[in-house]
């Protein structure tokens, strides 16, 4: 199995910038799509970005332009640059990972969530 571990959310006044980080351990994520997601309370889980095995990447329309979502298969790791930093971007922001290559089997993991409020 593979542990999905974020980090590097916080409180940052509007128009700010932060960087998520997703460390992966007991997997590769070279075979994994990876994506970003994030949930306020009351609303489903909603996709922010994703980037595939190949490093082909896409954005919800709310983020487009202001993250930017890339991966590190040297250091497992994915990485969410987050800047200009909107009162609405305000949630808890969870990273995923899911099989990019199927005939090695279909799995899917999720990490425990990292929480970001921007604030003035």
């Amino acid at each position: 199995q593979v542990q999905l571990v974020e980090s590097g959310g916080g409180l940052v006044q509007p128009g700010g910038s932060l960087r998520l980080s997703c460390a992966a351990s007991g997997g590769k994520i070279s075979i994994y799509n990876m994506g970003w997601y994030h949930q306020v309370p009351g609303k489903q889980r909603e996709l922010v970005a994703r980037i595939t095995s190949g490093g082909s990447t896409n954005y919800a329309d709310s983020v487009k332009g202001r993250f930017t979502l890339s991966r590190d298969n040297a250091k497992n790791t994915v990485y969410l640059q987050m800047n200009n930093l909107k009162l609405e971007d305000t949630a808890v922001y969870y990273c995923n990972a899911k099989s990019a290559y199927t005939w090695l089997g279909e799995y899917e993991y999720w990490g425990k969530g990292t929480q970001v409020t921007v604030s003035s």
